[in-house]
């Protein structure tokens, strides 16, 4: 009797940490690194919020727990599930840590993320929800694989080159890969420089407007929480001076200047940013934004207006 007891206790415990995905799908990553080596195969990694991502819930539905699905990548992927619910009480503590140390890892945004690595954890592409059903989703996975490809042969002409033509090769190689995960390949990025010390791949200098335009962000937000909109402003004008923006560019981070100015109700000074990006190429799907903008921004003056 308590052998029995005991086994269907179990058998309860383990429907209730059943995970989204159903059959078929690993939750330990190393594990699933380990699978995919010793078989052969890439991974296909589901960065998911079960319980509560409606796009997440969609993509199961439509695509994951068909069979069509399962008998189309069962030869090339082993399936991870990583998933962030908000019923914590579905995962025990260690998966929990696991899949907090991997959002981390691979800077996961929004939800669903799914990824393609290959077995060290390498991703080589990205999607999320795609409609169509399981046969449109398994073709569009053999799309991105030939990203792969791309990759694996920009990797091995660098295997075979010295200097400026390494660094060309492996930044090539880097263009392959989803954005922001170059940490995952080791010291590519590091490489690239060291082999082109006079930058002709434009890679040291690419990487440095980058980082500065993310410091960029935290000074904006670290000035408007002290409501210091004056210093975030300029901050904005000295990188878009520092790196000479034109055009599309220019007018892209210049519009960071209205959401400030919103913030602090100056609606005439946003209003007139609105004209500055407009004037610098009246043409352009930013300034089409611009102008488009600028009646909804007069009504929200007129609104708060009436308010005081």
């Amino acid at each position: 009797m308590k052998k029995t007891t005991l086994v269907t206790t179990l058998a309860l415990l383990t429907t209730s940490l059943s995970f989204a995905g159903g059959e078929g799908w690993m939750h330990d990553f190393e594990a699933a690194k380990k699978k995919a080596a010793a078989e052969n195969k890439d991974l296909l990694v589901d960065f998911t919020g079960s319980d509560w991502c409606g796009w997440c819930i969609k993509l199961v539905d439509e695509v994951f727990q068909h069979d069509a699905f399962k008998t189309g990548i069962a030869d090339n992927y082993i399936l991870v599930e990583l998933d962030y619910p908000k019923d914590k009480s579905k995962l025990d503590e260690a998966t929990i840590a696991q899949n907090e140390e991997l959002k981390k890892s691979y800077a996961i945004k929004g939800y669903p993320s799914i990824f393609l690595m290959d077995a060290q954890g390498r991703p080589y592409a990205q999607t999320g929800y795609q409609k169509g059903g399981p046969e449109a989703y398994v073709k569009h996975l053999a799309e991105l694989q030939e990203k792969k490809t791309s990759r694996d042969e920009a990797l091995a002409t660098a295997e075979k080159a010295t200097g400026v033509d390494k660094a060309k090769a492996l930044a090539a190689a880097l263009e392959n890969i989803p954005e922001g995960q170059a940490s995952h390949y080791g010291t590519l990025s590091e490489d690239i420089i060291k082999n082109d010390p006079e930058d002709v791949t434009g890679f040291a200098a690419a990487k440095e407007k980058k980082e500065a335009m993310a410091n960029l962000q935290k000074e904006i937000q670290s000035s408007l929480k002290a409501d210091e909109a004056p210093k975030a402003l300029a901050a904005v004008e000295q990188f878009i001076t520092t790196y000479k923006l034109e055009g599309e560019e220019k007018q892209q981070i210049t519009s960071i200047k209205v959401n400030i100015l919103m913030r602090s109700k100056d609606y005439d000074g946003a209003s007139a940013v609105l004209d500055e990006i407009i004037a610098i190429d009246p043409e352009s799907p930013s300034a089409q934004a611009a102008a488009g903008f600028k009646p909804r921004l007069e009504a929200m003056k007129a609104k708060a207006a009436e308010k005081e």
